[in-house]
C-alpha cells in the first residue's frame, strides 16, 4: 500500500478558502469541525478532478462557514407541511442512581429491549421512575445484553481509561485495509460540472453518518442506489438524507432478492455500509465473497464504538457516542448545569460522513492512478476524539437557526411535499452541489442502475 492512499488527517485552516460567518457556541469546536470535513471532502474532489483530466490546475476549495454549520443540522424545510418526530416519546436521557443514561428507542425493537430490561410500561414516566432504580453501568449493560442501544453519561476521563475508549484513541481517522488491484470503470460523462458522473454507488447504509456521505457523493453527481428492508422508515430522517439518491428495498433473506442484491453489486463501483463487524458475514457476504462478487468495487464503512476493543461489535448511535466519550458530560460543565448537554447538532454523524465521502475520493484517485485502492473504515467513536482535539479558532456571530436566506430558491417536490434545501456549502474551482432527484422515501423505486 503507497502512501498516496493514505487520507491526511483533517485539513488544517488556512489550507481552503473560507467564506461567510457564524459559528456554533459549545464546549467543542463544532463549527471548526464542519469547516474542515467539508474541506476534506473538497481537496480529495480536487485531486480527483486533476488526476482524472477534468481540471488542469488543482482547483481552489472553498467553504461557505455559516451553510457548512448549517448542513450539519437537518437541511431540509418543509414547505406548508409538518414533518414527523425525529424522536420516540421514550427516548432521552434520564437520571439513573449514578449519574445518567440515555436511552435510544426510534426503532420498535430496541424500544421493546429497554422496557424489558426496565419492567415498566411504554410510559415516560413510569421509564423514569424505573431507570432512576439502576446504576447507571449496570442499566446500559443489561439493555445492550437485550439487544437494546443505551449509554451511560461518562467523563473524559473515565472514557480514556475504559478499555473501548483507550482502544478507540488507538486507532486512525480513517482506516485503510485490504489493499488489491482495482480497475476502475470508464465514465466518459464525468465532467468539471458532474466529477462524479457515471459513478454507481451501493448504499447500505442507515441514520445518519452513512447516508451523508452517499448524500454528498450524490451532489457531484454519481448515481446512488440506496437499499433497504422491506418496510423500512426513519420518519423525520429520510427527507433529510435521500436527496439525490434511488430509494429501493431487498430482503436478503429471500433467495431472489439476494441474486438481485449480488447483480447490483457487481456493477457498483462503490459500496458503503455500515454494519458492524461480522453482520454482513452472518448474511452470508464475507469480505472474500464481497471482493469475488464486486473485484473493482471501492468499500467503505463506519461503525459506532471503532473497530477495535470490547466494543467494537455494539449498536450506538451520535447521541449515544456523545454520552460514553464524555461529550455531554463535558457540554454540562460548560454550560454549568447538572444535565447532559449535546453538541449543538449531531456533529459525530455529520463529520464522519463527509470524510466517509472524501475517503471514497481518495480511493477512486488511488485506483485511477495506481490500479489499486484499499478499503476504508470509520467510526463515530474515532471522531469523537478527532472533535475534542479540534482547537477553537472561530468568532464571530453565534448561529442558532437557518434563515429564509440561507435556503435555494427552487422547490424540491419530496415525496412527502414541498421543500426548501439548505445551498450547497462546498465549491471546487467552477463545480458546484447539486442534486438531480429530490428527497424519495424508502422502497419507491425498482432496484436497479439506471445503465447496466
Amino acid at each position: 500500500m503507497t502512501r498516496s492512499q493514505f487520507l491526511p488527517l483533517l485539513p488544517t485552516p488556512g489550507s481552503y478558502h473560507v467564506t461567510g460567518t457564524g459559528r456554533y457556541t459549545s464546549a467543542f469546536a463544532v463549527s471548526e469541525l464542519a469547516n474542515a470535513c467539508f474541506a476534506a471532502v473538497g481537496q480529495q474532489l480536487a485531486e480527483l478532478m486533476q488526476a482524472g483530466g477534468l481540471s488542469h490546475d488543482l482547483p481552489p476549495v472553498t467553504v461557505n462557514q455559516r451553510l457548512a454549520s448549517l448542513w450539519f443540522g437537518y437541511s431540509f424545510a418543509a414547505q406548508d407541511w409538518d414533518l414527523p418526530s425525529l424522536w420516540d416519546p421514550i427516548a432521552g436521557n434520564y437520571r439513573c442512581k449514578d449519574g445518567w443514561i440515555r436511552l435510544h428507542t426510534n426503532l420498535p425493537h430496541h424500544c421493546a429491549a429497554a422496557l424489558s430490561v426496565l419492567g415498566c410500561a411504554k410510559d415516560r414516566a413510569a421509564v423514569s421512575a424505573a431507570v432512576a432504580t439502576w446504576a447507571g453501568e449496570q442499566l446500559e449493560t443489561g439493555i445492550v445484553a437485550q439487544g437494546g442501544v443505551a449509554a451511560y453519561m461518562r467523563n473524559r476521563a473515565q472514557w480514556l481509561a475504559h478499555p473501548q475508549g483507550r482502544s478507540v484513541t488507538q486507532e486512525p481517522l480513517v482506516h485503510w485495509g485490504a489493499p488489491r488491484h482495482v480497475t476502475p470503470r470508464s465514465r466518459p460523462m464525468a465532467s468539471a460540472a458532474r466529477p462524479l458522473a457515471g459513478l454507481r454507488v451501493l448504499d447500505l447504509t442507515r441514520v445518519l453518518a452513512g447516508p451523508i456521505a452517499t448524500r454528498t457523493l450524490a451532489g457531484l453527481g454519481a448515481e446512488v442506489l440506496r437499499i433497504d428492508p422491506p418496510g423500512w422508515d426513519e420518519p423525520g430522517v429520510i427527507p433529510d438524507i435521500s436527496l439525490g439518491k434511488t430509494m429501493t428495498s431487498l430482503d436478503l433473506h429471500d433467495q431472489t432478492d439476494r441474486h438481485r442484491f449480488e447483480e447490483l453489486l457487481a456493477q457498483a463501483d462503490v459500496l458503503v455500509h455500515g454494519y458492524r463487524p461480522g453482520a454482513l458475514d452472518g448474511l452470508g457476504y464475507t469480505g472474500a465473497t464481497r471482493t469475488a462478487l464486486a473485484p473493482n468495487c471501492i468499500e467503505v464503512s463506519l461503525n459506532a464504538y471503532g473497530w477495535s476493543g470490547p466494543w467494537a461489535e455494539r449498536r450506538g448511535f451520535d447521541s449515544l457516542v456523545q454520552m460514553s466519550a464524555g461529550i455531554a458530560d463535558a457540554g454540562a460543565q460548560w454550560a454549568e448545569t447538572d444535565r447532559p448537554t449535546p453538541l449543538p447538532v449531531q456533529a459525530l454523524d455529520h463529520a464522519t460522513g463527509y470524510m466517509m465521502a472524501a475517503a471514497v475520493l481518495r480511493a477512486l484517485k488511488s485506483a485511477m492512478l495506481e490500479n489499486r485502492a484499499a478499503n476504508a473504515r470509520l467510526s463515530l467513536a474515532q471522531m469523537a476524539e478527532q472533535l475534542a482535539q479540534t482547537p477553537h479558532h472561530l468568532d464571530g456571530p453565534a448561529l442558532h437557526a437557518a434563515e429564509a436566506d440561507d435556503y435555494a430558491c427552487e422547490i424540491e417536490n419530496s415525496t412527502w411535499g414541498p421543500a426548501r434545501r439548505l445551498k450547497p456549502a462546498l465549491q471546487v474551482g467552477g463545480t458546484r452541489m447539486y442534486w438531480d432527484r429530490p428527497a424519495q422515501a424508502c422502497g419507491s423505486a425498482p432496484a436497479r442502475w439506471s445503465t447496466a
